[in-house]
């Protein structure tokens, strides 16, 4: 006698057909990426250092965790916290509360910013010169984080100093909020044009 295994059928996929929705789980992990819809003015919260501190004590080591926090509308407005507590979760979200209250506002131009300015907070220095349309975010690690949430898109910047998380996002703050339009500076001088 002669078994036959049975041979599964191929199942067709279905197409998407113009203006159906899938769910995103149903959609190809190759497609686009984009960014979840935000209300105007909302701050989004980014992560940018987690830290583990390992305390030794008598029975063994107690760690305790410190995150930097970045938080930024996307449109001139950003603010920075530094959140310790023995668990992740918990110095992330005193991160985000610190960030919230130190939020300030700078100038934005055409997507980059007004001019040229160096700073510099504790052993880190930042150089930052505004750029063409195009050119992109030029920044690394932790100077980058502050103006993608800043909402800055075209920029040049070189870290001179300390390449600490905590310092360079000092200098990047210190930075911004040295930024002066050309209106303000004539307002100053009592100038019209």
């Amino acid at each position: 006698m002669t078994e036959t295994a049975s041979v599964p059928e191929k199942q067709e996929k279905k197409s998407a057909a113009p203006g159906e929705n899938f769910s995103p789980a149903a959609r190809s992990s190759r497609g686009p990426r984009v960014a979840a819809p935000r209300l105007p003015g909302e701050l989004v919260e980014n992560v940018v250092a987690i830290n583990r501190v390992a305390k030794v004590v008598k029975g063994g080591k107690r760690f305790s965790f410190s995150a930097l926090v970045v938080v930024g509308d996307g449109e001139g407005t950003v603010g920075f916290g530094l959140g310790k507590a023995k668990d992740v979760q918990s110095s992330i979200q005193k991160g985000q509360m610190q960030a919230k209250k130190e939020v300030f506002k700078f100038p934005l131009v055409h997507g980059t910013i007004p001019h040229e300015v160096i700073a510099k907070f504790g052993s880190g220095k930042v150089w930052m010169k505004p750029a063409a349309p195009g050119t992109g975010v030029i920044a690394g690690g932790a100077v980058r984080s502050v103006l993608e949430a800043a909402g800055v898109k075209n920029i040049l910047t070189k870290s001179l100093g300390s390449s600490n998380s905590f310092n360079m996002i000092g200098a990047t703050l210190q930075c911004l909020r040295l930024l002066r339009t050309k209106e303000s500076i004539m307002k100053l001088r009592g100038r019209e044009k």
